[in-house]
This record gives C-alpha cells, structure tokens and sequence, in this order.
C-alpha cells in the first residue's frame, strides 16, 4: 500500500512498535493486537494508517532499508579509494549489527514470507538485489575483471556474514577480509 501522507506521531509510534516487535519475536508470531497496544493506539488507528498487517510490514522493511541504503551509501561515500569503495558495505555491516543481533531483518522476512507476490517479501528481495547491483557498479567503477561474478561472490558473502551473526563466533572480521582479497585480486595492478 503505497502512502503518500505524512507519517503522523501515531503513524511513527505503530511503525515504532512493529519494528521492535517483528524484528525481535517475528513477522508471524506478532499480530496487529499487540502492536496496537504496544504503540497506544487503536486497531481502527493501525488500519486506517497502514491498512493491513501485510501493508505494515512492507512499510516496516521499507524504512529499515531506507537506513540500511542510507548507511551503506555514506560507508561508499567515505572512502577515495574505489577499490575500498567495494567492500564498504562490510564496513557498513559493522555498525549496523552493534544494533541488530537478531541477523537480518530482511533474510528473516524472506524466510517467514515465501509468497513473492506478498508485498513486504517484494522489498526484502528488492533490498539483496539492490546490494548485489551496487557491489557490480562499485568494481566495474574499480576496473575490477568480472565485475557480476564478484558482486555475486561479495553478495553471498556479506549475507553468510548476516546469517551467521546469531552465533557466537565473529565472522564479520574474516568474512571482510576475504571480501578485500577478492576485490584486490580482481582489481587493475595499480604497482
């Protein structure tokens, strides 16, 4: 359901509350009931403001990417290098999940929605295209030989990263490194 009017203070407060609560307990397993209560609003306010839970939950993943892009583009942004441009969304990862221990909101949303024609499953698949396109623009911008074949390599591995992030090992560190190497083995030799 695409919104166009300003988001009012009880519009924030239920997006608020179903973020909390379908990243922490899942999309599934919260319903409109709770999120009403634990926004402090109405049902009837919810509906009238989203529409339906399936419009919630877009609305949901749409801001989380929103600042997930927005935190990427600014990682991008902050290096002159281009081949260090390549990996900046591993860097970029790293402050995401000081925040976010439950791993990927969008990989739980494609697992939780396997409809593709749910619009929330939409944005989820919508935000890993988007990442691997731009990894394929920053290595082509790089001189990088292959450059989709290493975005795809660099897409798998930031979301191993994301998937492994609920367990008690660091692979984030590892995994920015392998990133590095494979972005300088296939960059121009700049010697």
């Amino acid at each position: 359901m695409e919104n166009t009017r300003p988001m009012t203070a009880a519009g924030r407060r239920i997006l608020a509350a179903a973020e909390e609560l379908f990243y922490t307990r899942g999309i599934t397993a919260v319903g409109v009931d709770l999120i009403a209560e634990r926004s402090g609003v109405t049902k009837r306010t919810l509906y009238n403001r989203f529409g339906s839970k399936d419009h919630l939950v877009a609305a949901y993943l749409t801001e989380r990417d929103r600042r997930w892009r927005a935190l990427v583009l600014a990682a991008v942004d902050a290096r002159t290098d281009p081949v260090d441009k390549v990996t900046a969304p591993f860097d970029a990862l790293r402050t995401w999940s000081a925040g976010n221990t439950r791993g990927c909101a969008f990989i739980n949303a494609l697992a939780e929605l396997p409809d593709p024609s749910h619009p929330a499953h939409r944005i989820a698949a919508d935000q890993k295209l988007w990442l691997r396109t731009l990894f394929e623009e920053l290595a082509t911008t790089a001189g990088c030989r292959e450059p989709a074949t290493l975005a795809t390599r660099l897409l798998v591995l930031h979301e191993g990263t994301l998937a492994t992030q609920p367990l008690p090992l660091d692979t984030l560190s590892g995994s920015a490194d392998l990133a590095r190497a494979l972005v300088r083995s296939g960059a121009p030799d700049t010697r």
